[in-house]
């Protein structure tokens, strides 16, 4: 982004006082000197005699002066390198040995004066106070220039004042949440208002009112879902409503009877919030009979009203009256749901997804002890919630898109190129993006240049090729890289080894310490790093302990910096020697060209606790190397002599320091670790547990079904009704919630499964009634989602669900011996792939509280065995090996399928089609990150049957 053309009345006082500030200093202070004390250089040479002489005052006087000089000297020289830096837009500026405080000073002073002469000067994010605001790629020549700190706009300040009330006001709906984003005053404002700054105005105007839901505005960081929010009167995308009628939106979020309000903007298409509902009489539905599965019950189920897919009632109450919704027997009209909701786990996408592969090799070591007819042991409470949160925000595609992006970039270059320093990156929905110095116009394929080669991007859409690229053995370019938070265009990374020097985080302490807890989890878990090695100090026992048992072979912790420098200083002096052996120029060098690949294993230091003035001068002179040395260390406090320095508030802003990037930090609260660790040490139990029963006599499938909801496989639905596809994906979650609780869903248990985060009644009530249009009715004219006579939500008898068939069959299997065969392979047939395959990123987090994935899994791996033991008696091995094959589809990291599909091939007579499943194996192994090592029984086997395979070694 380019500074505006125009400067503000602030900006030149600004930069004015600048000027004048570095005259003072550059000019002031040595004339001044000159004119007080004389030279600083002697006349004569001093005699031996003069250094044997008592000391004076005069004395004292001269070494004074002589420091002051030398001072004015170290000012001088970041004056020069700054200038430089900010003229010639080079990127990071040098930095002035020693001089860390006093060139951040100078830096503010040089960039306020710069502006005053080029107020269209691109500064680099380096001399930025913003973050990078991202506009949608159209060519390669398109810019990415942040906005330097002068020249942000003018904030408007605050009215003094409330806003006066006319015969007209303006609102503002909060609107439900979309995916994992939530909307707050900040956002409002910045929307609203042009400003996220001026949030304080509307919640001055707001505090204390009492919203729909009961509940009032007293804190200025919590609003939910459907409250209502008068506006000031410059708002835009308002909605425009009689001043009268305000009362009667903050009581009831709407209208009065005869008020005619201008619409509002519409909300997101998935979670739109309803429109007002009309005051006609509400449609008359027949009460459907209940289905022959179901006991009949004195009170007829009602059913959901059929809107008009887009158009939905809101299902408000108004007096004990509808007034277009529906009346639930025995419901609570509730607005939100009210959950504690581990949103740090849930905010931090990459450190997410790198939790749950290191959950997943565990649940697989889980798998290897489980027995036969149970299933392993899934966590509850504090445990589940956690999980929930990562899956809810894991992001591995952008895990992908790092991790093999980067390793694309070395193996490029490694040969004649050297890789470029990266002290930033960008992550967005659709690109990576690279900020490098010094800039180079030239990437490799398939990056491309922008900002005149200060920018490397790597589209989103290059991610399958980079799979087939086979880049397992390229060791990682990057691995200091680390989230440090988000702005509103994506995530943004900062490289520790890129700072050549000490990290210094200031800020409250309790503040501090979430940040640098979410720091160590995710490089303990991310898979962008090859080994590591990371030194934790002063944490305690229970992020230390957890953090080590979860990454056992990166993580140590220690009580004092005493008890780490020994180790830290030994492989500084291996890095050295490294280098000097092989002859390359950088770690990034060696890296790049895969030679003396040990060497450049980093090691990384986090402390908790501020160290001591003699523990931080022994730490600056061991991390201020001058050059990458494999090793990045991040200390609280303020330390003198800090490479870098960073800034967090209450609040929870980061600013980067001279790096110039402004986020919203990354925090991990202790009480969301907590439940991460209980997480892993869950998955750690290696009993089993008993499956649920299936009832003697369970009731058969519908043979006519008018809807199928098949989720043994990648999710899929047949209905016969109408369904936007912009709505399908938040509809689809609750259609597959419904169908995996054949007992039925009270709409608030819905509510807190679907929006973890709380919703309006009104806006979930939309959400069932366009589900209930989209299942239409059943042949009896019946609706295929109704309520009950307990207030519960379920589906009708002719909604086939094919986990529920699949169980049916199981079960027919097992009470008809003769026919046990025919019933395994009739429910083997329903298995498609992975269960809930291809569900959007972001939901279905409820899973993790279910059973479902976890019997599932067994049921199926189960059945897959039993039909291959019962094959192979039978002398068919093809049908043996159809059974394993199905049960892989589903649980394809399950070994003793493999070993299965082994013996199967083998009692075929086949031995090239051996080696295929063989050679199958070993490259899912190298596909697979929850595929660390194979079991010692499936490599025995393979030996067996193969005597001249060579082991597959762990990675």
């Amino acid at each position: 982004m380019r500074v505006r053309g125009h400067r503000s009345f602030g900006d030149v006082i600004s930069g004015l006082g600048a000027i004048a500030a570095l005259l003072a200093l550059v000019v002031g202070v040595p004339v001044v000197l000159l004119t007080v004390f004389g030279s600083p250089v002697p006349d004569h040479v001093p005699a031996a005699s003069e250094l044997t002489e008592k000391v004076g005052p005069s004395a004292l006087i001269g070494v004074l002066v002589f420091f002051v000089w030398l001072a004015w000297l170290q000012l001088a020289l970041c004056v020069l390198v700054e200038l430089y830096a900010g003229i010639r837009g080079v990127g990071v500026p040098a930095r002035v040995p020693l001089a860390g405080g006093t060139q951040s000073l100078v830096h503010r002073l040089v960039v306020a004066a710069l502006l005053i002469f080029t107020a269209t000067t691109a500064v680099m994010p380096a001399f930025s106070g913003r973050e990078l605001h991202q506009r949608p790629a159209q060519t390669q020549a398109q810019e990415i220039r942040p906005v330097p700190v002068a020249a942000v706009e003018k904030i408007s300040e605050p009215a003094a004042q409330p806003v006066q009330k006319a015969e007209t006001t303006k609102i503002y709906r909060v609107q439900p949440p979309e995916g994992r984003h939530h909307e707050s005053l900040w956002e409002i404002a910045d929307k609203c208002l042009g400003e996220g700054r001026r949030y304080k105005e509307i919640y001055n105007l707001n505090k204390g009112h009492v919203q729909p839901d009961g509940s009032k505005l007293s804190i200025a960081s919590l609003i939910r879902p459907g409250w209502i929010l008068e506006m000031p009167s410059d708002a835009k995308h308002s909605q425009v409503i009689p001043a009268g009628e305000l009362e009667n939106y903050f009581r009831t979020g709407h209208a009065g009877h005869h008020a005619k309000p201008a619409p509002e903007k519409p909300a997101p298409p998935e979670q739109e919030a309803p429109t007002p509902p009309k005051h006609a009489a509400p449609p008359q539905h027949e009460a459907p009979a209940p289905p022959k599965h179901e006991a009949p019950s004195t009170a007829a189920p009602v059913p959901v009203p059929q809107g008009s897919g887009s158009k939905a009632p809101s299902g408000e109450l108004n007096g004990g009256k509808e007034t277009g919704g529906v009346s639930v027997p025995g419901q609570r009209q509730e607005s939100s749901f009210e959950l504690t909701w581990p949103e740090g786990l849930a905010g931090a996408s990459l450190l997410a997804a790198g939790l749950l592969v290191a959950l997943g090799r565990r649940r697989r070591a889980q798998l290897w002890h489980r027995t036969f007819g149970q299933m392993v042991v899934r966590p509850r409470g504090e445990a589940a919630q956690a999980e929930r949160a990562l899956r809810m925000g894991a992001d591995g595609a952008a895990v992908e898109l790092l991790d093999l992006g980067l390793r694309q970039l070395s193996r490029s270059m490694g040969e004649g190129r050297a890789l470029p320093t990266v002290y930033g990156v960008h992550l967005g929905k659709e690109s990576l993006d690279l900020w490098i110095a010094p800039a180079d116009r030239n990437p490799p394929e398939p990056w491309q240049a922008y900002d005149d080669g200060q920018v490397w991007r790597l589209r989103g859409d290059a991610l399958p090729g980079l799979r087939a690229a086979e880049l397992g053995e390229v060791l990682a370019p990057y691995p200091g890289l680390v989230s440090i938070g988000t702005n509103e265009n994506g995530r943004i990374l900062v490289d520790l080894e890129a700072a050549h020097g000490l990290i210094a985080l200031q800020g409250p302490e309790q503040t501090r310490r979430e940040v640098l807890a979410a720091l160590a989890l995710e490089l303990a878990t991310n898979r962008w790093s090859d080994h590591m090695r990371i030194t934790l100090v002063g944490f305690g026992a229970e992020l230390g302990e957890g953090l080590g048992d979860i990454a056992p072979d990166r993580v140590r912790t220690v009580s004092s910096l005493d008890e780490a420098l020994p180790e830290l200083e030994a492989r500084s002096e291996e890095v050295r020697q490294a280098l000097a052996a092989s002859g390359v120029d950088s770690v990034l060098t060696g890296r790049s060209r895969g030679v003396f690949g040990e060497a450049w294993m980093p090691h990384y230091l986090i402390m908790a606790d501020q160290p001591t003035e003699r523990e931080a001068d022994r730490l600056v002179a061991l991390a201020r190397t001058g050059t990458r040395m494999a090793a990045g260390y991040l200390v609280p406090g303020e330390v003198q002599g800090a490479t870098w320095t960073w800034d967090v508030d209450e609040g929870g802003r980061l600013h980067a320091g001279v790096l110039g990037f402004q986020v919203d930090a990354q925090l991990i609260p202790e009480e969301h670790y907590r439940g991460v660790f209980e997480l892993f040490r869950t998955a750690d139990r290696l009993e089993s547990v008993p499956m649920a029963e299936q009832p003697a006599g369970a009731t058969e499938p519908p043979r006519q079904s008018s809807v199928d909801i098949r989720l043994l496989g990648p999710i899929e639905v047949e209905a016969p009704g109408p369904m936007d596809e912009s709505r399908r994906a938040l509809c689809t979650e609750v259609l597959l919630y419904l169908a995996t609780h054949p007992g039925g869903v009270h709409p608030t248990v819905l509510s807190g499964a679907i929006w973890p985060r709380g919703v309006a009644a009104g806006v979930r009530d939309a959400c069932i009634a366009r589900v209930s249009d989209w299942l239409g009715r059943d042949v009896r004219g019946r609706p295929n989602l109704y309520y009950d006579d307990r207030g519960r939500i379920r589906l009708g008898s002719e909604v086939k669900v094919d986990w529920a068939v699949f169980r049916w069959l199981v079960w027919r299997s097992a009470a008809e011996p003769a026919s046990e065969t025919a019933y395994m392979s009739y429910a083997l047939d329903l298995v498609r792939g992975p269960a809930l395959a291809d569900r959007p990123r972001g939901r279905y987090g409820w899973l993790a509280s279910e059973d479902l994935e976890y019997e599932a899994t067994a049921r199926v791996v189960d059945v897959a065995h039993r039909l291959v033991v019962l094959r192979l008696e039978e002398g068919d091995a093809r049908g043996a090996i159809g059974a394993a094959r199905a049960g892989l589809r589903l649980a394809p990291e399950d070994e003793g399928l493999w070993r299965d599909l082994l013996r199967a091939t083998h009692a075929g007579g086949d031995e090239a089609q051996v080696k295929v499943v063989v050679d199958e194996l070993r490259g899912r192994m190298g596909r697979d990150p929850y595929f660390d090592q194979l079991q010692p029984e499936t490599e025995a086997l393979v030996e067996e049957l193969m005597p001249e395979w060579q082991r597959v070694s762990a990675r």
